[in-house]
């Protein structure tokens, strides 16, 4: 049955400039077209405040400057959200305050802090969080009115990982859109070029993309392999390992502004997405939207997302890598085909039909 008054819901958007803040971002502006009646409060950092536009007066800004997984996310955020005391909090991510007693719901990307070590980072540290991450999981899976997931194959590892029925895990899949504006060129020394796009984790598999793309040098002795990313931790790390291997034609942008980045898109011979692990995959379906072709990792969720609009290889295996990219490097109808098939696959998906299925989980859960 409908309200007869108005509800209050708390975003909490801290994750607005990370990797996965695409989809909160995307979430806040479908909810404003969505809900005109209920009121919204979005939670966000100060430093981050930028990235969130808001157009209806139902929805307000308020900065949480609370950092994820530390003490002060279980005490001090805590209180902030005992003091606003909304009737419901969407938590973006799993990282919260575990003795928050009030209506929420969760988003779980996947499970890859489980899964996964960073040998950029600290090994007893990132271990130890490791740790704790696998109590606050199972925690916040049972603590969340429902959890959300971007797709089956997250939501079949969170089942694994802890006791869910079915009715409790909802899939929401996100989807991909070009941005308004003219593109940019983003002046390179290549006449051909691979791409990837995003950050460089060890679970990214960037090695073996590097090591296969020198395999293909041999016969393609002028094609360029291109890194978009900013040069943290990871990406330096990669950087060593390429000029210690002493590889060529291979380019580590670091940041790039959107028109180029999307330039790039339009203009890759092939975008390459090496990943080992992934919870939805949104770079190869952006690559989609701007009419390259997808070679891809056959792991975890990538063929459920990318469907026949990929050519798919063995990421664990670097002749296999070679194989496929040189397929559609050498194959104009299977180059075109994957094109084509992308056009198809980006019409499954819609950030609108995204928010309208999370806000029908906010109106469940208000009602439990």
């Amino acid at each position: 049955m409908p309200y007869t008054k108005t509800m209050h819901i708390a975003i909490d958007a801290r994750i607005i400039n990370t990797s996965t803040g695409r989809y909160v971002e995307r979430l806040v502006h479908y909810l404003q077209q969505i809900d005109t009646t209920n009121t919204y409060t979005i939670l966000v950092p100060s430093k981050d405040l930028v990235f969130v536009t808001l157009r209806n007066p139902n929805f307000t800004l308020l900065a949480a400057d609370f950092d994820n997984y530390s003490f002060e996310e279980q005490t001090k955020f805590k209180r902030f959200l005992d003091n606003l005391a909304p009737d419901l909090v969407h938590f973006c991510m799993p990282q919260q305050p575990i003795l928050y007693k009030g209506g929420h719901v969760t988003t779980i990307h996947d499970l890859t802090l489980l899964q996964t070590y960073n040998s950029d980072k600290n090994w007893l540290i990132f271990h130890a969080k490791q740790l704790v991450g696998r109590f606050v999981f199972k925690r916040v899976a049972q603590s969340s009115k429902f959890i959300l997931t971007p797709t089956q194959h997250v939501k079949n590892d969170l089942q694994k990982f802890v006791a869910i029925p079915d009715e409790k895990i909802v899939v929401t899949y996100e989807a991909a859109d070009t941005a308004p504006g003219a593109l940019q060129e983003y002046s390179h020394p290549f006449k051909q070029f691979l791409l990837y796009v995003g950050q460089q984790s060890d679970y990214k598999n960037i090695k073996r993309l590097c090591d296969a793309h020198q395999q293909l040098l041999q016969t393609h002795p002028d094609l360029g392999l291109i890194l978009v990313g900013r040069k943290n931790a990871s990406v330096q790390k990669h950087q060593r390992y390429v000029e210690n291997m002493k590889y060529k034609n291979i380019l580590f942008t670091g940041f790039v502004e959107d028109s180029q980045r999307d330039w790039l898109f339009t203009h890759t011979a092939a975008y390459i997405f090496p990943s080992l692990m992934e919870g939805f995959g949104l770079p190869g379906l952006e690559a989609m939207a701007y009419g390259a072709p997808v070679v891809s990792s056959s792991a975890t969720c990538l063929p459920e997302v990318y469907g026949e609009a990929a050519h798919y290889f063995d990421p664990r295996d670097t002749y296999d890598m070679v194989r496929a990219i040189n397929e559609v490097l050498v194959d104009d109808d299977l180059k075109n085909k994957l094109i084509n098939n992308g056009h198809t696959q980006l019409g499954k998906y819609s950030w609108h039909r995204m928010a309208t299925q999370t806000h029908d989980v906010y109106m469940k859960a208000l009602r439990k």
